[in-house]
Parts: C-alpha cells; structure tokens; sequence
C-alpha cells in the first residue's frame, strides 16, 4: 500500500490544519497566473443550471465550500474524515459532516456536481470510491477532481534523498481511471511553483509528510517545480 492511501498516516496527517497549512503555504500561480483552486471552481461554475446540489468531499479547512456555498442556488454539503477540519468548515457556515467517500451517506442521484480536490490519492479502495461518487451523481452530473503529477516537487524531493511520489490518482492515471466510469473526461493541466524563503522553510515542508527526507543546507531563495490537473468529468 501507498503511504499517502494509509488509514493510520491520513489519520495522523489531518487530525490538525498544521501540516496542511505548511505545505499549502509555499505555492504560487502558474506563470500565467492560474491557480488550481480557481481553475476548479470554474469548472463547477460551468456545470451549474439553475438550482443546483454540490458535494464537496475531503473538504479540509473550507476555503472552497466556503466559495461554493456562496454561489447562487446552490444547495452544499462539504464532508471530510477529519473531524478538525469539519469543525473548521462548518465554522464558516457550511453544512458540513464527517463522511467516508467509500461510503457515502447519500441516496441514489442526490447531486448535481461532485468536487474532490487533492484527495484521491488518499483513499483506501479508489474503486469502491469513485463507484460511490457515480452513484450519489445525477444523470448528467459534473464530477470535478484535482490532483498532482509524478513529477509534482520531484526535483525537491530527489535532492533531499527522496524520490517522486507516484500515487493511485495522478495527472498520468486520472484521466484513464475516470474513462471507465465517465463518457466525458477532459483536463486542464497547470505548471504551479512552491517558493522557499530559505533552506529550513523547505524542509519544514518535507518534514510535514514525515518522510524523515534531509534537504541539504542552501542559501537564499528557491523555487520548485509542481504540477497539477483540474479533471472534469460527466
């Protein structure tokens, strides 16, 4: 099993926002100024007519619910595992509740759209899980889904002694996975940049995976490389 899909280390990763924060705090727009976080509500933007029901699943802190509850007609419910970050979300007015994607607590055709951002790779039985988001979407339903690439902080990470993470739900895989269950399946592709203050800055960040990975010491600024996709499904 891959560490990132570990029941034990996804529990201990997210009992907090800690490490979250850390690692989310380095990154930057591409060159062109895209942010995966705007491309993806976008993408759900366009998949809404009129009055519309949304999921969001693996909601994190809630800065998307909170976007997504303030779109017109929009009826959300954010889920996540961790029972920190529903406290969090729904402390900014989001209905939110603790849910397993394996098993969803919806009926049959209950949402219009599905959002999953930066959580695929996490889940324990990727089948069962993507089963369950086809079976709450509606005929016609939108399924939106952002991960990153192999080469996602490779050069970071090999320089630290590492080497690339691969993972079950990727910008190489994701597109063939959701085929099988998805007639429609189109990407959006960002080159996104994490910028390092300095050398301990850069560490703080491996050592927030718990990876035991030891950057060796550099002086000044750097920036790394990562990749990321925007999937929209229907």
């Amino acid at each position: 099993m891959n560490q990132l899909s570990d029941n034990d280390y996804v529990r201990a990763q997210y009992a907090t926002e800690d490490r979250l924060e850390t690692r989310r705090s380095v990154w930057h727009p591409t060159a062109d100024g895209r942010v995966p976080a705007t491309e993806a509500l976008r993408a759900i933007d366009r998949a809404l007519v009129g009055d519309a029901a949304i999921l969001e699943i693996g909601c994190g802190t809630g800065e998307m619910a909170e976007e997504l509850n303030a779109l017109p007609g929009v009826t959300l419910i954010a889920t996540d595992l961790s029972e920190r970050f529903v406290e969090l979300t729904a402390a900014r007015g989001v209905d939110a509740r603790k849910a397993d994607i394996c098993y969803l607590p919806f009926d049959d055709d209950s949402f219009d759209v599905v959002y999953a951002g930066w959580m695929l790779y996490h889940v324990r039985d990727l089948e069962r899980a993507l089963n369950e988001v086809r079976r709450v979407l509606r005929p016609g339903g939108t399924f939106v889904a952002v991960t990153n690439g192999n080469d996602h902080l490779a050069e970071l990470r090999i320089e630290a002694g590492g080497k690339p993470v691969l993972t079950q739900f990727s910008s190489e895989t994701g597109e063939s996975v959701l085929r099988r269950r998805f007639d429609d399946v189109r990407r959006h592709d960002l080159e996104t940049r994490a910028v390092f203050d300095d050398h301990a800055t850069a560490q703080a960040y491996l050592d927030s995976s718990d990876e035991s990975l030891a950057l060796p010491p550099f002086e000044g600024a750097r920036e790394y490389a990562g990749h990321v996709t925007v999937f929209e499904a229907r």
